[in-house]
């Protein structure tokens, strides 16, 4: 299997006589609400669709993680059960080992089955997941390890489905909001400070229980040489003094695909900025249009654009080592999903939440750790390219096309963002974009050499 769980290990709750299972199934239910919660404020027009290509409809979201646990689970392991052949078509992804499938580019032209029909199949394949995790083959580890990665899968999508309804409702003239909220009190630019890491052999991967993807494993030594790390994420404050520097204008400080393509696509601020008739900057956010705020970490910015800005700064992109290592001793905590911000919030305001959704730490501080809010806010790009760990071999099968197919020009970023799940993400947890990409939530964090 291309990953493991300790919440798939059996054990007693509190009433001594309930298995992990049960858990198990809280689990699912909990997951599984989430996504409809996400879509619930969006029309039936609004989920059909695709702004670009690399965008997927809402629809397809919600059909998609649906399709996987039918097909991993529900048609190998429920006697009776059937899938629709046609679903199986429509809302596979990329696992090639399982069939043939509709053309990614071409997936906002699926009007039909319908965002009702989508519905009815969610609920159908959630009546058959209700059977299988209260059944005995649900002591299956392998049916269990497909459930928590079934999970998992869904909890990347519901990030997805918000950064895809983003480019979507900013790409319509009104580009209106996908909720309504009011702005983020507007803080000034803090400066940012160096903390100190010595280096030397160091394991890096994931280590102990848990969850992990494929992509995080084998635990391997890497040699890392004394270094610092900005204590803090770069805000839109030192962007713009970047801008104002010429940081668009200046070859010298680019690489020569990211000159390339920022020259040919226009580039001359972050995605979801737009220059306002009053002469000031505007950006969209999940709450809407507001000015900018030069306190909140900058977010919608490619490698190349991160890249150019740690030369404009004297510095550089940490590697995903060096950011691996700084993390670890971190509280696994910040502006995540569950903060429901939806968006970067200034590096000098608390991180707030409603209350604790389950896999959190309510007493986490995600300021309390020299190195600031390592998790949530922004994912942050990395100098490292996307690539197997030593000794990583992908497993057998479809499952096994889930990261190692994708390790070609791309690159490694850590730490989620403020769309991130509960339960999501960790220090060894390994994402990955191309280069050129804008419409994650990536940001950038500097390091430099001792």
């Amino acid at each position: 299997m291309p990953f493991s769980s300790a919440a798939s290990r059996p054990r007693t709750n509190s009433s001594g006589g309930q298995s992990q299972h049960l858990d198990l199934a809280t689990r699912y239910q909990y997951v599984r609400s989430t996504t409809e919660r996400l879509a619930e404020p969006l029309s039936p027009e609004d989920q059909v669709v695709q702004s670009m290509d690399d965008v997927s409809p809402t629809k397809w979201h919600r059909a998609h993680v649906t399709w996987f646990f039918e097909t991993f689970l529900l048609t190998p392991y429920l006697p009776g059960y059937e899938a629709d052949p046609t679903y199986g078509y429509l809302f596979n992804s990329y696992y090639e080992a399982v069939g043939a499938r509709h053309p990614r580019p071409q997936r906002g032209l699926i009007t039909r089955p319908s965002v009702s029909e989508v519905g009815h199949y969610r609920r159908r394949v959630d009546d058959g997941m209700r059977s299988l995790l209260a059944g005995p083959r649900i002591n299956d580890q392998q049916v269990r390890d497909l459930v928590v990665l079934g999970l998992h899968h869904e909890q990347q999508h519901q990030e997805l489905l918000l950064m895809d309804i983003k480019h979507v409702l900013s790409s319509t003239v009104v580009r209106s909001p996908y909720r309504r909220g009011g702005p983020a009190a507007s803080i000034n630019n803090p400066t940012w400070s160096w903390i100190d890491f010595e280096g030397g052999v160091v394991e890096i991967g994931h280590h102990g229980d848990g969850f992990f993807f494929d992509n995080e494993r084998p635990v391997h030594e890497t040699l890392l040489r004394p270094f610092q790390l900005a204590d803090r994420t770069v805000t839109v404050g030192d962007w713009l003094a970047f801008m104002d520097d010429g940081g668009y204008q200046r070859p010298e400080l680019w690489l020569s695909d990211g000159w390339h393509r920022a020259r040919s696509r226009g580039w001359d601020a972050p995605a979801y900025w737009r220059w306002s008739d009053e002469d000031s900057w505007l950006l969209y956010t999940l709450d809407g249009e507001r000015p900018i705020d030069p306190g909140e970490p900058v977010v919608h910015v490619s490698f190349y654009e991160a890249d150019a800005f740690a030369r404009w700064a004297g510095a550089r992109l940490p590697t995903e080592a060096e950011w691996e290592i700084a993390a670890r001793p971190a509280p696994v905590a910040g502006n995540l999903l569950p903060a429901d911000h939806l968006h970067p919030i200034p590096v000098e305001r608390p991180v707030s939440t409603d209350g604790p959704a389950p896999d959190a730490d309510p007493a986490a501080d995600a300021d309390a750790y020299p190195v600031r809010r390592l998790f949530g806010d922004v994912w942050e790009w990395t100098a490292s390219p996307y690539v197997g760990y030593p000794g990583f071999t992908p497993a057998p099968g479809a499952v096994g096309e889930y990261n190692g197919k994708f390790m070609i020009d791309q690159q490694v970023l850590r730490g989620g963002c403020a769309v991130t799940p509960d339960g999501h993400v960790r220090p060894s947890y390994r994402n990955f974009f191309p280069a050129q990409a804008r419409w994650q939530f990536g940001g950038l964090r500097l390091a430099a050499d001792r």
